[in-house]
């Protein structure tokens, strides 16, 4: 006898996302999944909700993080898991590393990302540590980010929202065309125009106490 197929849910915080929200809704993940805005400090749901609860590369954009793992132990049943994975902000290692260097290089001065130094693998041991979750685990998973051609690369790397963005749409034609130039030095371009470089992100996983 088959069961009734398990509860999917998917947030997000962020009113902007909501298109992106009805995109999703409109794809085959969309049948099998619900979307809706959230805030992880403040989960809607009763306790011990759901079996597994997963944060996928935002955890340290949470400005209270022990807090948002507070909320994610309170809906997760006993001995259900808990996981997550953010960027190696730490070491430089996003997929936007690339840019940052580049930017550094010619002299401007790049934000840090929130939470770079909960993005490490030691640091998300602390924060499920504290957490009082249990069978903590972690690892990193290398990956290779690759783009068709630098236009594609750029256009991944400069979108409206983001704060570098901003920077680099103040800066005068020649200071954008000398930050080209030294990302091409940095990346590996193939003969075809590929660009491709490594990135890493840091997972790790956990259960709820019994």
């Amino acid at each position: 006898m088959v069961g009734r197929p398990p509860r999917r849910l998917g947030l997000d915080p962020v009113e902007p996302q909501i298109g992106e929200i009805e995109r999703a809704r409109c794809q085959p993940v969309g049948k099998r999944a619900e979307f809706r805005l959230a805030d992880a400090q403040a989960l809607p749901f009763p306790e011990a909700s759901f079996d597994v609860v997963a944060s996928v590369l935002v955890v340290n954009f949470i400005p209270d993080r022990p807090r948002a793992l507070s909320e994610m132990r309170r809906v997760t049943r006993p001995r259900g898991h808990i996981a997550s994975c953010v960027w190696d902000f730490a070491a430089e290692l996003s997929p936007s590393w690339p840019l940052r260097l580049g930017m550094r290089r010619i002299g401007a001065d790049v934000p840090q990302v929130p939470g770079t130094k909960d993005s490490s693998r030691g640091a998300l041991a602390s924060l499920f540590e504290k957490g009082g979750l249990d069978e903590i685990a972690t690892t990193s998973i290398d990956v290779t980010v690759a783009f068709a051609d630098f236009d594609e690369f750029w256009r991944a790397q400069t979108p409206r929202y983001a704060p570098t963005t901003k920077i680099v749409d103040g800066f005068a034609n020649s200071d954008r065309a000398r930050l080209m130039e030294v990302i091409r030095s940095e990346v590996p371009v193939f003969p075809d125009g590929r660009i491709e470089y490594s990135a890493r992100a840091n997972t790790i996983k956990a259960r709820a106490p019994g």
